[in-house]
């Protein structure tokens, strides 16, 4: 994702929107507030476990919520996430359909089947019209992500081949913070 990359905006501005964004006026964003400061396109509140995940990240000193200090890398990372989600969407249908979320994956280096596609789609298709909204985006590829790092920590060879006992797949997935 960092051909998407963009600039971080003034201090100043940002402080606006922390104080904005931050209701209760507590110096933290919590995971309520931004969600619904965020917008996914639609009129639906942003995706609350993108939004929990998100916190997650960049909540540094393990609040369960962000400081302005760490409110500047989560802008940037949804803006940045925001212009590849554009670049995706060809179509500018506000959505990713199945085409595109191959693409963006391709994109990103992941080749996958087009039935693994499909179930992924529709895990993260909340308009029940096999498309995926902004913030879904976000979960899927953050998710996808995390799966993938903790396959690669099995796979020694790197040939997209594991074997694992019940048990440490049990464990693998569940101490996984998703």
């Amino acid at each position: 994702m960092s051909q998407f990359a963009t600039q971080l905006p003034p201090k100043e501005f940002l402080w606006d929107v922390f104080q904005k964004v931050d209701k209760d006026h507590s110096g933290f964003i919590s995971a309520n507030e931004l969600q619904l400061a965020l917008s996914n396109g639609t009129w639906a509140p942003f995706n609350a476990e993108t939004v929990r995940l998100m916190i997650e990240m960049f909540d540094k000193q393990n609040r369960g919520e962000i400081s302005f200090d760490d409110f500047g890398a989560l802008w940037k990372y949804i803006t940045d996430w925001q212009a590849c989600f554009r670049s995706f969407d060809r179509d500018n249908s506000g959505n990713i359909n199945k085409e595109e979320f191959q693409n963006a994956l391709n994109t990103f280096g992941y080749r996958l089947s087009d039935p693994t596609i499909e179930v992924i789609v529709k895990k993260f298709d909340r308009l029940g019209k096999n498309v995926i909204l902004f913030d879904d985006f976000i979960q899927a590829c953050i998710l996808l992500h995390k799966l993938t790092d903790a396959f690669r920590q099995h796979d020694q060879d790197q040939d997209g081949i594991i074997t694992i006992q019940y048990e440490q797949f049990v464990g693998m997935v569940f101490s996984m913070k998703i």
